[in-house]
């Protein structure tokens, strides 16, 4: 971070954003130079950075940008999806895709799509107003308008644990936030 905050400080670049950090991560880092947005994954399938990561952010105003929204796309059609991917599409290798776990995932899907025909619109529209309503993200689902009873409905058939086969993390397959270790911990090579 003193590295990057040197970059910032002779104008060679404007900000500095991080990305899958941990709460604590978080903190150090913007302890050191103020961070502007911090990129992970959000949606109604991957709930865990609601308990730390997005309240440190909201406490020390970063924005966050989501990356996969729509859950690899499962939100845009179900299971129904899973047929059209290629052999070599990464998706194939994804716990949440694997045949264990898509039938349980399927029944999420169904009941955010009866949510959706009653709201108007589509699955997809209906899961980017859900991340929408909780900041000013994903501007394509503005005319998506959602009742606090929508809210709570949405959260209580998305719960954290509601989705089988761990997050996603494209290029790894899996990875947790990070928590980098204390600077007084590495040793030079």
């Amino acid at each position: 971070m003193g590295e990057l905050k040197k970059l910032v400080e002779e104008g060679k670049i404007k900000y500095i954003g991080l990305s899958e950090a941990s709460a604590s991560t978080i903190r150090r880092a913007h302890a050191v130079h103020p961070i502007t947005a911090v990129q992970l994954e959000w949606s109604l399938w991957s709930r865990d950075a609601e308990e730390e990561i997005i309240p440190t952010c909201r406490e020390l105003g970063i924005g966050i940008v989501c990356y996969s929204p729509l859950g690899c796309g499962f939100f845009s059609s179900g299971a129904k999806m899973i047929e059209n991917l290629s052999e070599n599409d990464t998706r194939n290798r994804l716990p949440r895709f694997q045949p264990e776990n898509v039938e349980h995932n399927q029944k999420l899907f169904n009941r955010v799509n009866e949510i959706a025909a009653r709201k108007g619109c589509s699955p997809s529209q209906l899961a980017l107003a859900w991340v929408h309503q909780h900041g000013n993200d994903n501007i394509a689902a503005l005319s998506v308008k959602l009742s606090t009873e929508d809210m709570a409905e949405l959260e209580t058939i998305a719960t954290a644990d509601a989705v089988k086969g761990g997050e996603v993390f494209w290029w790894t397959g899996h990875l947790e936030n990070s928590d980098t270790p204390p600077l007084s911990s590495w040793k030079a090579t």
